[in-house]
């Protein structure tokens, strides 16, 4: 049986899931991975988000407001998600965080929104999944503000200096498809280098698969080659990796650690 696993960040609600999502469930489990964490972009997924977590077991929702789509958020959905987080059912805010990639992103408004989410997350109690592209030292900036806040950056692609600076404040590192790139290879360090207790590993699906899929759409059942991958690069064996990879997502999402059936 292949050794059980989780993925702590995809997007399974989403249109491109629209023809075949109850195969591609069954795909992933199948190949062993326990458990989803779907993490929302805006307000109006939130739903979709919800209604994709309540129809498959062992699938968690986390609702926020990804920057990228900056320009389709508004005030009134930071209410909105103070109110959505009251229902109980969100094991994260998130996906959150800043985007210095994509122009045109005003950098302080971003700034605004991230703000907000973060403390919205530590009154709810709540850890926070964040986007941290070309903003890995903002991002920390923002966390250093806040002691005690818990997460993962997620799809990581900073420095060993960042990323030891995250793992002081507690905070995880998601990685995925971009590990099984051989020209990645400062990533493929950081995967074979830092301390398996710090990781999480994602498929991030639809988006970033991995080498052996380039240009075909992403699906969970994929997670195995990323946590192979990463056990090559670090001499240890698969399931060892996955064993510690989704101990780490139970803590920090506060799944149970019975697979739901």
């Amino acid at each position: 049986m292949p050794a059980p696993c989780i993925d702590s960040h995809c997007h399974l609600d989403v249109p491109a899931f629209d023809a075949d999502r109850e195969a591609c469930w069954q795909r992933a489990r199948q190949a062993g991975v326990t458990a989803l964490v779907l993490p929302a972009i805006e307000r109006r997924t939130w739903q979709r988000v919800r209604a994709v977590a309540q129809g498959y077991p062992g699938v968690y929702p986390a609702y926020g407001l990804h920057p990228v789509y900056l320009q389709q958020h508004r005030q009134e959905d930071l209410q909105d998600l103070a109110r959505w987080l009251q229902a109980g059912d969100a094991v994260a805010v998130g996906e959150c965080g800043l985007d210095g990639f994509v122009p045109g992103l005003a950098m302080d408004a971003q700034w605004t929104l991230f703000s907000a989410q973060l403390d919205l997350a530590r009154e709810a109690g709540l850890p926070v999944i964040l986007h941290a592209r070309r903003a890995v030292d903002l991002v920390t900036k923002a966390l250093r503000a806040r002691p005690g806040l818990q997460g993962v950056v997620h799809s990581f692609s900073g420095s060993r200096q960042q990323a030891d600076r995250l793992l002081e404040r507690g905070f995880l590192l998601g990685l995925g498809g971009p590990v099984t790139h051989p020209r990645a290879q400062r990533l493929r360090r950081l995967a074979a280098e830092l301390p398996l207790e710090g990781l999480l590993v994602e498929t991030d699906a639809p988006d970033q698969p991995g080498a052996a899929h380039r240009g075909e759409r992403n699906e969970p059942a994929w997670l195995p080659e990323i946590i192979h991958e990463i056990a090559t690069l670090r001499g240890e064996s698969p399931g060892h990796v996955a064993a510690v990879t989704a101990d780490n997502a139970r803590r920090l999402f506060r799944l149970p650690d019975t697979p739901a059936a």
